[in-house]
């Protein structure tokens, strides 16, 4: 990976599903709706001051948005941070830059 650039796809890791449950009322909030499922299947990261998280979450049957999230360093002891949302993403749509 190229500093800077987006790293390869992985599958999802508990620290990541536990991102997207810290994160899953802003995603609500942002999307308009309110999901009973919440579950982190795949990510790619990007390195920053701090690191983009890019998450492909399933939010239902056949229904999957991409996070972008950001987690700054830590001795900042600040909290991840949703910075945007792509809605109505398909199982097999790959995770891009966003």
């Amino acid at each position: 990976m190229l500093r800077g650039g987006i790293g390869e796809v992985k599958p999802a890791t508990p620290e990541v599903q536990e991102l997207c449950n810290q994160l899953k009322a802003d995603a609500e909030k942002h999307s308009g709706e309110n999901y009973d499922e919440f579950v982190a299947l795949e990510y790619k990261t990007q390195v920053v001051a701090g690191t983009n998280y890019f998450i492909k979450v399933c939010v239902g049957s056949e229904s999957y948005i991409h996070l972008r999230v950001y987690q700054p360093l830590p001795h900042t002891k600040q909290p991840p941070q949703l910075s945007s949302c792509q809605m109505s993403k398909a199982k097999h749509d790959e995770i891009s830059y966003f």
